[in-house]
Parts: structure tokens; C-alpha cells; sequence
């Protein structure tokens, strides 16, 4: 640390001591963890993507990053990274211009780029989790794109980690990371990847336990949609008061539900959505490998 640094964080320290001042200090990305495995050692890998627009179907990927980490799966804390891949891509049309102020890529970034996708391969060998922030949005852009990316797990730290159980008033990183007192270049893969990497090291107040085992752990629980099919145009707003939301294709009103909630939901859904009176419902299965996916995942019937 030079001197100039010194007396830098000397007045940092100074001013972060009165109560009514907060620092933020640039975040240094790791590519070491001073942690020492407990279990045994497993890889993970965080994705971020840069996009033309926000239509999975119609927009395009111009930007993918990728950090794949090794972890303890006794405690979920990253030992050490282990491969980064950054790459720009061309799209087939020119990128909006308020597209580009969002991440700043231009057209004149991107021409005669493309993404490496058996480097992309190799990135994924032997990973058991891959991550995003929005997995909903990144995974239906990659499996489009790279459908490689429809084999493998997916969490997604932005729904599966409680953030507002631990006190955060906004689950999106750069709020996140505010809060534990970093900021960074935002809206670019490879920084993003890397910020979201940081920000799964922290230990949550409520168990104890890091942000990344406790999106392991709700990664590993048997999810599903239940589909209240043929429920009363009448109990449509008890269903809304109860989560639950319509899809318009399927013309049906639906719930995302766990193993832990499931019989609740069902019992519930009897009550409010049918007047309490028998009815045929689909449950449709949906694991780490089809949730955030445009893909269904499998589905039966059931009389509640």
C-alpha cells in the first residue's frame, strides 16, 4: 500500500467513524479464499450476460461472462477461482442506443466477435451449480443461444437467498453490495460475475450459514407449479391474494410452491379456489435442471 493509499483510507476510516457517513470502497474481485475445506471440494460457476433488450425470444446475448469456482460443500464458502471467460458477441442487428447506456457495448465493440462455445463446454465440465442473479432471465437467453446450458442446474441468488429475511431493503447486487460497503463497474459480465461471487461469501445473520450454501440447499429442494386448473372465474382475486399468478397461454392461474408448503397450498387452494369441494389440479415438477427455463417440467394430476 503506497502512502498516497495510506492517507486515502486514514481519511476514510476518519469519516466512516461519524455516525452520519457511510464509505463505500471499490471492490477488489478474489481469486484466492482464505478458507480451508471442511468437505468435500465441488465446482460451481457464476454467468452473467449482456443483452440487446430483455425479449428472450426475439433479443440477443452480446456479452457472456463466466467464473467458475471451486467450494466446500460442507459451508458453501469459494476456495479459490479457478477459470474466467469473458467474450463479446456480434448480434444480427445493430444494439439499441439505450441499450449501450445501460452497459456501455457498442456496435464498434462487438463486430467480428463471437462467443467460444466449446470454451463455454469445457467451462461447464464437472460443474454442480451453475448461478445468476436473474437466473429467470440469463438461462432462457444461454439455452437459446448455447444449449448446453439446458444440462446443468441452475440458483438464482437474486429469488433462493432471503435477502429481506436478513434485513435488505432491496435484493438487486449493486444495493446488496452497497450494504457491505463495496461498490463496482456494474452492467459488464465478467465484473458482475465477479461482485456476485463476493457477495456469496457473506455469512447470513439469521443461520449463520454463507448466501451460496443457502441457494445450494434451495437449489436441492424439489420445487413445483401447481396449476388451478378450471377454478371459478369468481376466485380469481382470493387466488391473486394467495400468489398465485395467470398465464395467459395456459389460460390458468398458477403457484410456485416446495415439499415444505405443497400440502398447505393444496389444502388452501380447495378452499379458495374451488369453494372447497373436490377438484382435479396439475402438479408440475420443477428441479434445478427446468426451473428459470422456458421448459416444462414434468406434470400429474391430483385430487385435493
Amino acid at each position: 500500500m503506497t502512502s498516497e493509499t495510506q492517507d486515502i483510507e486514514s481519511l476514510a476510516k476518519q469519516v466512516e467513524s461519524h455516525p452520519d457517513y457511510r464509505v463505500l470502497r471499490r471492490l477488489k474481485p478474489r481469486t484466492e479464499f482464505s478458507v480451508q475445506a471442511k468437505g468435500t471440494i465441488a465446482r460451481g460457476v457464476v454467468v452473467d450476460t449482456e443483452t440487446t433488450g430483455t425479449d428472450p425470444s426475439a433479443d440477443e446475448i452480446i456479452e457472456i461472462g463466466m467464473v467458475v469456482f471451486e467450494y466446500d460443500t460442507a459451508t458453501g464458502y469459494a476456495l479459490r477461482v479457478v477459470d474466467i471467460y469473458d467474450a463479446l458477441e456480434q448480434p444480427s442487428h445493430p444494439i439499441p442506443p439505450e441499450v449501450t447506456q445501460i452497459h456501455g457495448i457498442t456496435d464498434a465493440m462487438v463486430v467480428g466477435k463471437r462467443i467460444d462455445d466449446q470454451r463455454v463446454a469445457s467451462m461447464l465440465e464437472n460443474v454442480t451449480l451453475v448461478v445468476a442473479h436473474n437466473a429467470a432471465f440469463d438461462r432462457q437467453f444461454l439455452e437459446r443461444r448455447l444449449p448446453i446450458f439446458a444440462n446443468v442446474a441452475w440458483g438464482c441468488s437474486f429469488k433462493e437467498i432471503p435477502w429481506s429475511l436478513e434485513g435488505y431493503g432491496s435484493a438487486k447486487l449493486d444495493y446488496i453490495l452497497n450494504v457491505m460497503g463495496y461498490f463496482h463497474e456494474a452492467h459488464r459480465a465478467e465484473a458482475d460475475c465477479l461482485a456476485l461471487l463476493e457477495v456469496l461469501q457473506m455469512p447470513l445473520q439469521s443461520t449463520g450459514m454463507s448466501a451460496f450454501a443457502a441457494l445450494t440447499k434451495s437449489a436441492n429442494v424439489a420445487g413445483y407449479r401447481i396449476w388451478a386448473r378450471n377454478s371459478p372465474f369468481d376466485n380469481k382475486d382470493r387466488l391473486k391474494a394467495r400468489g398465485y399468478r395467470w398465464a395467459a397461454p395456459e389460460k390458468c392461474w398458477y403457484l410456485e410452491s416446495t415439499d415444505a408448503t405443497l400440502a398447505t397450498d393444496l389444502s388452501l387452494l380447495k378452499i379458495e379456489g374451488y369453494n372447497s369441494k373436490p377438484a382435479k389440479v396439475e402438479l408440475e415438477k420443477l428441479d434445478a435442471t427446468i426451473r428459470y427455463s422456458k421448459r416444462g417440467g414434468e406434470r400429474v394430476i391430483k385430487m385435493i
